[in-house]
């Protein structure tokens, strides 16, 4: 397992070392955990990024031009 340095603000420090100590744990796991919970997202958005994509070629569709808000309030209103 690699080693992490962080530079972090005393204050947001202690409010971590407070919010692991009241969750029995250590300010290093509360960080790997928020390292993980981030990255999964991260990967579940570009796959679904993806996954649209792919929809988009599958089905040809594809929008002409670049939409303005004018163009749409036109539209809407017509």
């Amino acid at each position: 397992m690699a080693n992490l340095t962080l530079s972090l603000d005393d204050e947001l420090l202690q409010k971590a070392r407070e919010a692991a100590l009241r969750d029995h744990t250590s300010v290093n796991v509360l960080v790997r955990e928020y390292l993980e919970r981030y990255v999964d997202a991260r990967s579940r958005r570009m796959e679904a990024l993806d996954a649209l994509d792919a929809l988009t070629d599958r089905t040809g569709s594809a929008s002409r031009g670049s939409w303005s808000r004018d163009s749409l309030h036109k539209r809407g209103a017509g």
